[in-house]
């Protein structure tokens, strides 16, 4: 089969090409801004890509079927062209659904927070127990060079997935997950995001319940046990078995010294590489659901102390004169909040100066910014880049701050008053879901400037 992916160089489309590219299907694919890394990955793959949506591509493809990413809006003119010629297409979950996840154990990771890491932690530990599983992660392991791969492929054979709740595509407004039907699913934690996509929480909470509703009676739902959200969503109905996770009477528990049990029958010590415990929480969700799959809890930990972490996960890039550069896809106030925690619980000396770019459409539109300043409380120094379609002022919302913060719509203009702020021992912390101008290799090259000229 050849399938033309629109919207390739995204994360989940260019997972799905490489699983298809994998599977022996041709793939080619086509994106408005054909980036790195991913499309150095792709192209490692033999995969072709076009830059834009130039209709003469249909000619010059004739792909089986063409595959439309979420990204795809009407008045893309080779998306007018394929509906105008009554062209064969179909959404990447859609086909990912009939073509990979079809006859597998799917274990799928889902939640506002944690969803990336959790599911490298999932797919880790079992690997690491020798089950070879397939995966799609929302971003690239530290253990592995790619972020999708078959793995082996056999009836009921383990195929870990993110899981978001994002829609399926311009056809589709259904959550991307609900086309995975997975056996086993975490639901890490909910709250309200994709202020672009749902008008409120319930209309997530019902996204949520749609995935619990398909999945079989044989099944396991392992959920965060301290979320009223996901409390609401199981209320109304839930036909597989159902175990809780950091629950405050029962499921499974982690003490504050990070002895994992249970129903009270302990099976050891959580050691973690990774800070902060919305990490640990999420570790403990996964050895949950690994045990769905007969690995035990005791191989699981085994395992995850050798967890090596997720690229833009609270990721350090470099140290230059003494100054510590880390990057993190934190972009949501809550995530905002617990990195900058995670972060500061492993460090010895020196400030925290956080550097924030509101990008994903939920901050772009405001929809969080009054909980903006206070979830930034506990850095040092704060320093707020407001990019293009930004509909609102961050000055203003972090005035509150006083002289902490620092905001402006010139990012190099941001990289200079980090540089002219930040102190050997210091540690800077960049949050951005997006590529933030390449911010973390011009505050290291400038970092790197400063120590030769002294």
């Amino acid at each position: 089969m050849h399938i033309h992916i629109l919207g390739i160089c995204g994360t989940f489309m260019g997972g799905v090409a490489q699983l298809a590219c994998e599977a022996g299907h041709k793939v080619t694919g086509c994106d408005a801004h054909v980036y790195p890394p991913m499309s150095d990955a792709l192209r490692n793959a033999g995969i072709e890509i076009m830059e834009g949506y130039d209709v003469s591509q249909l000619d010059a493809v004739r792909p089986d079927v063409f595959v439309i990413g979420n990204a795809i809006s009407r008045g893309n003119p080779l998306l007018e062209a394929i509906l105008n010629r009554g062209l064969s297409y179909t959404s990447g979950p859609a086909w990912l659904c009939e073509h990979v996840l079809a006859g597998r154990h799917v274990l799928a990771v889902a939640g506002t927070h944690g969803k990336t890491t959790t599911t490298s932690m999932l797919a880790w530990i079992l690997k690491e127990a020798g089950l070879e599983p397939g995966f799609l992660i929302g971003g690239v392991p530290q253990w592995s060079p790619r972020s999708a791969s078959l793995g082996r492929v056999a009836p009921m054979s383990p195929f870990v997935i993110e899981a978001d709740e994002y829609d399926t595509a311009f056809f589709d407004k259904r959550s991307k997950f609900v086309h995975y039907r997975p056996r086993t699913a975490i639901l890490n934690n909910l709250e309200y995001d994709h202020a672009d996509i749902f008008e409120n929480l319930a209309a997530i909470e019902k996204q949520f319940h749609h995935l619990v509703r398909i999945m079989p009676s044989e099944g396991l739902v392992v959920a965060n046990g301290r979320c009223e959200a996901l409390d609401r969503v199981l209320a109304k109905g839930c036909w597989s078995a159902l175990e809780r996770f950091d629950s405050p009477q029962d499921g499974w528990s982690l003490s504050d010294d990070g002895e994992a049990a249970f129903e009270g029958r302990s099976f050891g010590r959580l050691q973690l590489g990774m800070p902060g415990r919305y990490n640990e929480l999420n570790a403990l969700a996964a050895v949950a659901a690994a045990r769905s799959v007969a690995v035990p809890p005791e191989k699981s930990l085994e395992a995850l102390a050798a967890f090596a972490g997720v690229k833009r996960r609270m990721e350090v890039r470099g140290v230059e004169d003494g100054v510590t550069v880390i990057d993190d896809f934190a972009h949501h106030p809550t995530a905002i909040a617990e990195t900058i925690h995670a972060v500061r619980s492993r460090m010895t000396s020196g400030r925290l100066l956080a550097v924030l770019e509101p990008r994903s459409n939920t901050m772009k539109l405001g929809t969080m910014k009054d909980r903006l300043a206070g979830s930034l409380h506990e850095a040092d120094e704060v320093f707020c880049f407001a990019g293009k379609g930004v509909a609102w002022e961050p000055a203003e919302v972090l005035d509150v701050m006083g002289e902490r913060a620092f905001c402006t719509h010139d990012l190099d203009v941001l990289v200079e008053a980090v540089l002219k702020e930040a102190r050997p021992g210091d540690t800077v912390l960049c949050m951005s879901n997006g590529a933030f101008g390449g911010i973390h290799g011009k505050l290291l090259a400038g970092l790197a400037c400063r120590r030769e000229a002294q």
